[in-house]
């Protein structure tokens, strides 16, 4: 049987960190999900001139300070993305990238607002013929026609994964780069993807210079919006509708950050990090 954790925090940036050290000083069994770079975010600020007790630190120097901090309490930072988190009544399973599962009492997410706005259609096929994860679902789709949608170069290797498995695959990049060592299987196609287009399931992809028949679609992103990460939980403006306490309106569920709403501060971040942190610690605390 799997370890199952008191806290799941997803995100380490400084709302993430925050929860993490406050979860941990309280005892707290918890796994953190995030990078070792902590926040893309942070390392670009040049200089932050309203984080308490440090003026004119750069992000850069932050950042340092948050990994010695981690450090110092044994908190490690497991490299993994999240694909789905699945309330199972009583815990939380959630679904690695990696096809790897983690159980937990609670969750607190923290992962910024990187996420772009879905492509129409997108949440309408999701299970349809549309997956964020080719690890998981690349099996379903042997012998058949998919496109992919990627971010980032990283997924080059998550296409030719898929390629053991489907007959063809069109390749949109949405990253600058001019040759590609793909397998014959892979096309690429340099164009902006505009909406998915099905009856029950996925049947075409619409870009804004073509638009190519397939029967299914993995869109490949470093991070994904939060109603496509849990299912049912309240949004309000794209953002993760919370109260003073972090709650969100699913049990066991909290948020802080930026992905909870302006202003997008660091210090304020830190604040509802560690508010989120308190709500935890009592909700454990009602249901053991």
């Amino acid at each position: 049987m799997s370890e199952k954790f008191d806290c799941a925090v997803i995100g380490t940036g400084p709302a993430g960190v925050s929860a993490s050290i406050t979860l941990k000083i309280r005892g707290k069994n918890i796994v953190l999900f995030g990078s070792k770079n902590l926040s893309g975010k942070l390392l670009k600020a040049k200089v932050i001139k309203n984080y308490p007790g440090f003026p004119l630190i750069s992000g850069s120097e932050l950042k340092d300070k948050f990994l010695e901090h981690l450090e110092s309490l044994q908190i490690q930072i497991t490299e993994e993305n999240i694909v789905s988190i699945y309330n199972m009544g009583s815990y939380f399973s959630i679904l690695t990238k990696e096809n790897k599962i983690y159980e937990s009492l609670s969750v607190i997410i923290a992962s910024g607002v990187n996420f772009k706005n879905p492509y129409p259609n997108e949440e309408k096929f999701l299970g349809h013929g549309l997956s964020y994860c080719a690890t998981c679902d690349g099996p379903l789709f042997k012998g058949k026609t998919i496109a992919v949608i990627a971010e980032n170069e990283g997924e080059e290797s998550e296409a030719e994964f898929l390629s053991d498995f489907a007959e063809k695959i069109y390749y949109i990049p949405l990253y600058k780069k001019e040759s590609f060592d793909f397998s014959q299987k892979i096309e690429v196609i340099f164009d902006e993807p505009l909406s998915i287009d099905g009856e029950k399931n996925v049947s075409s992809l619409k870009l804004k210079n073509h638009e190519i028949s397939v029967q299914g679609i993995f869109i490949l992103r470093s991070s994904i919006s939060p109603s496509q990460l849990i299912s049912g939980i309240e949004l309000e403006e794209n953002h993760i509708k919370v109260d003073r306490n972090m709650k969100t309106n699913i049990e066991g569920v909290f948020a802080s950050g930026d992905i909870t709403g302006k202003p997008y501060q660091y210090a304020k971040a830190c604040g509802e990090g560690n508010v989120a942190a308190l709500s935890v610690v009592s909700y454990l605390s009602n249901i053991e």
